[in-house]
């Protein structure tokens, strides 16, 4: 069962790490165009790409109440024009602990400089 969670951690990697940056969202107030589902995130920029890799329950809501990552950005004085947020909604997700394995796995992957605490181990 590992691998194929390690399989399905690196397809979502991909898709987080590699949707050209046009094709991701651009910040707003409300965020309508984010699903209000489940799946995980990434807050990336135009050239440094990720910033910071996250999980949600409601991808919507998680963005609409705030986000350490807006602070960041604004602290390192990005363009929010260069900030965009790539997702990946997960369907009929019934473990959440499997949720915490695949954000585990892709933050070890990666080390986004705005994720602060990335677990050692599962």
């Amino acid at each position: 069962m590992f691998d194929s969670i390690q399989v399905e951690a690196r397809q979502i990697l991909n898709t987080l790490a590699f949707t050209p940056f046009e094709e991701c969202q651009p910040l707003s107030r409300k965020f309508d165009t984010i699903p209000a589902r489940v799946g995980l995130y990434a807050f990336r920029h135009s050239s440094e790409e990720l910033l910071y890799i996250g999980k949600a329950k409601n991808l919507r809501d998680r963005l609409r109440g705030g986000h350490k990552a807006f602070l960041w950005g604004w602290l390192d004085r990005y363009d929010p024009e260069e900030v965009r947020i790539a997702f990946v909604t997960l369907n009929n997700w019934q473990k959440p602990g499997l949720l915490y394995e695949l954000e585990t796995l892709i933050l070890q992957a990666t080390n986004p400089p705005y994720n602060v605490k990335i677990p050692k181990e599962l």
